[in-house]
């Protein structure tokens, strides 16, 4: 039987997690594009970065967008949660500190979940002083939407 996540599920699978699966609308057609995220559950939002390209010019015209994520045992044992919210792009010194928040707390979830640490902090702090800095956005999130399925 198929089932709705409470919010702390919900908040659970965002959290344990660090890639999804983002949807955006361009020229009318839908688009759905994997993405590296993090959840920020105090800001109750997800940050993101990307460089100029398709994605960060869609998202400029048309604010809307979905994130999905999935935790998937077996057919008949999984959570998955929609994301519904709009893009919010980020300068200056917010840019550099969400990046920076972002660096550390996907760091801290690939040493929980794969048993090995990376050396994040790096690749992240010299794109911060680097004139290619990537698009760093935020999803602001409107309504959180989860489903499980547990035999």
């Amino acid at each position: 039987m198929i089932k709705s996540l409470e919010t702390t599920e919900k908040q659970f699978v965002l959290s344990s997690n660090y890639i999804g699966n983002l949807g955006y609308i361009y020229h009318g057609q839908p688009f759905v594009v994997p993405i590296t995220y993090f959840y920020n559950k105090e800001q109750n939002n997800i940050i993101c970065y990307s460089g100029n390209g398709h994605k960060i010019n869609a998202l400029r015209k048309n604010n809307a967008m979905a994130l999905s994520v999935s935790n998937i045992d077996s057919v008949n044992d999984w959570k998955s949660v929609l994301v519904l919210g709009f893009y919010k792009e980020h300068s200056a010194s917010t840019a550099k500190s969400l990046l920076h928040e972002f660096s550390l707390g996907v760091k801290d979830l690939i040493l929980k979940k794969e048993f090995r640490d990376l050396d994040f902090i790096n690749q992240f702090s010299s794109k911060i002083y680097d004139d290619d800095m990537p698009v760093i956005f935020t999803i602001e999130i409107d309504e959180i939407i989860g489903r499980k399925r547990k035999f």
